[in-house]
């Protein structure tokens, strides 16, 4: 497997001639389609970070707005190296972040969308966390829920997500790679991941959300940390690909109804290349536990899958209950609900 770059020296690597230690580059990699009307506030986010970033990335997806001049115009007064690449054809918000990483010169990259607005320390923070512990390959954040004005909404990024507090232990414990197979966790706006992971990591299938695919593949390899606390203003708009909102039990039971064979079918396929990735370069999991554990996940899918393309209500019922004896639904789903979604719908 080849990447279009090569993986620069970690940062712990990283010397003076003098054998002096350099701190390590912080690139972010900004992706943008027609995001003019908040675009603005979260460069200026970027500006007032207390760490501020050595150089922004960014890739634009054809944006037909005023994305492209708020960018030039931003460029020219930047504190820091901006540049800005057009892509002839429309990628994909997954294949746009593909490349806005693999354009990354930095130690460290932090992924951003083009609607939030970072909280000050929020580079800092994550430059420290990695300073603590040079052997994390990626550190992901809690994020402030706001309305299109900024408003808090009431709930946090984690809860809107139903990261819990036992999944919290249980990632804090150092078990990241088992929530992460259950549930999705890592949100690209709050991550930051070391650049040497990246010949890893890309490129991204386009049957991925990048944010979700890094965190497992980097997990699977090296450690990842959590950070208990914001470190931005997650905006909700109509326009966004995947929102903050809160689930009550009403949306919960309606999600359920709709879910059908193609989801599933999405998620069998998913998983089958983590594996294959994965088996790729079995020498640098870092537990071959967590091999087998993604076998347990794509079999997990699959015969969840199977459930949901029976048409036969008992068998569906049989199906599932001997998923749920074989302990599938608590080793690789959130919770406990999707067996009854899967035995009901």
């Amino acid at each position: 497997m080849t990447t279009p770059f090569s993986s620069p020296v970690p940062e712990q690597q990283r010397t003076t001639p003098g054998g002096l230690h350099l701190a390590p580059r912080i690139s972010i990699a900004l992706c943008t389609y027609n995001g003019a009307r908040f675009l603005q506030s979260q460069l200026d986010s970027f500006v007032a970070q207390t760490r501020r970033p050595d150089e922004l990335v960014v890739c634009d997806d054809g944006s037909a707005d005023d994305s492209i001049a708020i960018l030039e115009r931003f460029a020219k007064q930047a504190p820091f190296p901006v540049r800005i690449e057009r892509n002839p054809e429309r990628l994909g918000s997954t294949k746009n972040f593909e490349k806005a990483i693999g354009l990354c010169s930095g130690d460290l990259i932090a992924t951003s969308d083009q609607d939030d607005v970072w909280l000050p320390e929020k580079l800092a923070l994550s430059e420290a966390a990695f300073a603590r512990e040079p052997d994390i390959g990626l550190l992901f954040t809690d994020a402030e829920v706001v309305d299109m004005e900024l408003r808090p909404v009431g709930h946090t990024l984690w809860k809107s997500i139903q990261f819990g507090r036992a999944a919290r232990r249980q990632a804090l414990a150092g078990s990241v790679f088992d929530v992460l197979l259950r549930q999705w966790l890592v949100t690209g706006a709050t991550m930051m991941v070391r650049s040497s992971w990246r010949p890893f990591v890309l490129p991204i299938p386009g049957e991925w959300v990048h944010d979700a695919w890094i965190a497992l593949i980097v997990g699977a390899m090296a450690p990842v940390r959590l950070l208990e606390r914001a470190t931005l203003k997650y905006r909700q708009h109509p326009g966004q690909q995947i929102g903050g909102k809160r689930f009550g039990l009403k949306d919960l039971y309606e999600k359920a109804r709709s879910v059908g064979p193609p989801y599933f079918r999405l998620a069998h396929e998913r998983f089958q290349l983590v594996r294959k990735r994965l088996q790729a370069f079995a020498p640098q999991v870092r537990d071959p536990k967590f091999l087998v554990m993604v076998d347990g996940k794509v079999e997990h899918q699959r015969r969840r899958l199977e459930i949901a393309e029976c048409r036969s209500r008992y068998k569906r019922a049989a199906l599932a209950l001997a998923e749920l004896l074989r302990g599938g639904y608590w080793r690789y789903s959130p919770n406990s609900l999707h067996f009854f979604q899967d035995l009901l719908f």
